[in-house]
């Protein structure tokens, strides 16, 4: 019996096509409404969606024939990805199909910008002829500074080049190698602020990236700096934005992205005379729309026929073959790369996993995966998962290593991480202990009992009496629990190393206060 596949979004006729020449059964209703589709998806196997149409867990709930969830387009935050997995549900995008479309707008508004042209347009249709005006700036030899080097940043950097213009780049995750291929130097953020002429943003939208460019970060830039943002609304703070154009620290703006979508008007900001704005439509290319139609098209084809699941974002379905005996130790391992990815340093090259015992020996590569899955996720945009990762390490410059160890003698399986930068190394190790308890017995060399939880607090100190109830102190004061502790020493009055787990959040003003504690450094708030 054919499949049959719902479409409820506008979507170039390719991908039907495509998918009735192989065989399914296709029933296009773009702009449907939710009670609509809720009525109608017990009878479908595969819904495609674009931006339009809000996936929520009403619909998924009614999906009680529905397989697989495809977005064709890169963003799910329109999907409800818990609903779908808990449901067993495939959900599937096309990463990278807008890649070009979005790096081509970088430019467009960037040229826009420095070479006035929207206002120059304006007042031309309007019959004055300005041409002293609007005087332009150009690229030739201005310093831009790139932040995220993830598919689209890269397009950006290699198109900045050829204008003749000098790429700086942050990135945490990529090498200096993999940055020196492109023709980027990697520095750090505040050296991308202190120095950048022009700023571009490239990173996903996260806790980690919300009001990237504040008021903080604007008061490091040049005077007279001019920033992009075609990543998400959010990143810039509009009100920072907004203030530094108004006292010229900020000399234009450009953005595709706003933190409401659409916008409240009147928007002060959109009307900035300095501000280059356009509708969210960086992915909007004819070429863009036809690519993630057909990609979407042929990655259906290819699961249903073939049995190849790329694209997928919730990335536990991938494993089929997933034994009760491995679990524990895939989210053993995810946990420990989510938790390396944060007290490593930044731009490693190398990572080595080594495995101790029969069972991780079996399954060491579907390890590795589930390791840089944490890994990456913390470092990169887009989705990873067991089919992409290996790749995205790669495309980022990492050399991943596996040696296999035979048995430990402490314990019956362990699996060690370690990376090292010029002298400075970073190792970890974890086990299971009873049947799924998670535990990191070891950071570099001190032994330690770690039962990892959402939040952690990591740090070094000189052991002696009272610094224990010094960092507790500032805790409690600023209203943070510590659930659970984890000491590490050597000898006697020497460095020792402590881990907090704590009920909430720690505020950067509360992490500042800890690190003024004299005898304490190298300090990592840890968000699993």
């Amino acid at each position: 019996m054919s499949k049959r596949i719902l479409i409820t979004d506008p979507i170039e006729k390719n991908c039907i096509e495509i998918l009735e020449s192989n065989g399914f059964i296709v029933d296009y209703k773009p702009g449907i409404k939710e009670d609509e589709i809720i009525s109608i998806i017990k009878d479908y196997v595969v819904l495609i969606v674009r931006s339009g149409t809000k996936v929520t867990k009403k619909i998924i709930d009614a999906a009680s024939s529905l397989e697989l969830i495809a977005r064709a387009g890169a963003g799910v935050d329109n999907i409800d990805v818990n609903a779908a997995t808990h449901r067993g549900i495939i959900v599937m995008n096309t990463p990278g199909g807008n890649t070009l479309s979005t790096a081509e707008h970088t430019m467009a508004l960037l040229l826009s910008m420095c070479r006035n042209i929207p206002k120059a347009n304006n007042e031309l249709k309007q019959g004055i002829w300005d041409r002293k005006k609007y005087i332009g700036t150009e690229l030739f030899g201005k310093r831009i500074g790139i932040i995220g080097l993830g598919k689209i940043g890269k397009e950006v950097a290699i198109r900045c080049k050829a204008f003749g213009m000098d790429v700086l780049g942050y990135d945490p995750i990529l090498t200096q190698d993999a940055a020196q291929k492109i023709g980027v130097k990697l520095v750090s953020i505040d050296e991308i602020f202190e120095t950048s002429d022009i700023i571009t943003v490239h990173v996903p939208f996260s806790n980690e990236t919300k009001n990237l460019i504040d008021r903080n970060a604007l008061k490091k830039c040049k005077d007279g700096v001019k920033i992009i943002n075609c990543a998400r609304g959010g990143i810039v703070n509009e009100e920072a934005l907004l203030e530094a154009l108004n006292n010229k620290k900020v000399s234009a703006a450009a953005l595709d992205v706003f933190e409401n979508e659409p916008p409240q008007f009147p928007n002060e900001l959109i009307s900035h005379p300095n501000v280059v704005v356009t509708p969210h439509i960086g992915a909007s290319t004819r070429e863009a729309q036809e690519k993630v139609a057909v990609q979407i098209a042929q990655q259906i084809v290819d699961y249903y026929n073939n049995g190849n699941l790329i694209g997928a974002v919730n990335a536990y379905t991938l494993e089929k073959n997933i034994t009760d005996e491995i679990k524990p130790f895939l989210e053993l391992a995810t946990t420990l790369g989510k938790f390396f990815s944060q007290i490593s340093q930044e731009n490693i090259n190398t990572i080595n996993l080594k495995y101790y015992g029969s069972v991780l020996d079996k399954y060491r590569q579907t390890l590795t995966a589930a390791f840089l899955i944490g890994f990456l996720s913390k470092k990169i945009t887009g989705t990873v998962n067991y089919v992409n990762a290996q790749v995205l390490a790669e495309e980022t410059g990492i050399k991943v290593s596996e040696a296999i160890e035979g048995e430990h003698i402490t314990y019956k399986n362990l699996m060690t991480i370690e990376s090292k930068i010029d002298s400075t190394k970073t190792l970890i190790s974890g086990t299971i202990f009873g049947l799924k308890e998670i535990r990191i017995v070891q950071i570099n060399e001190f032994s330690m009992d770690i039962h990892p939880t959402k939040f952690m607090l990591l740090y070094e100190n000189v052991d002696k009496p009272g610094m224990l109830a010094t960092v507790g102190s500032i805790l409690a004061k600023n209203q943070i629990n510590i659930a659970g502790l984890s000491l590490g020493r050597k000898q006697i009055g020497e460095k020792a190393l402590t881990l907090m787990n704590l009920d909430s959040k720690l505020a950067y003003q509360t992490i500042n206060e800890i690190k003024a504690i004299d005898g304490v450094g190298n300090i990592v708030f840890i968000e699993m």
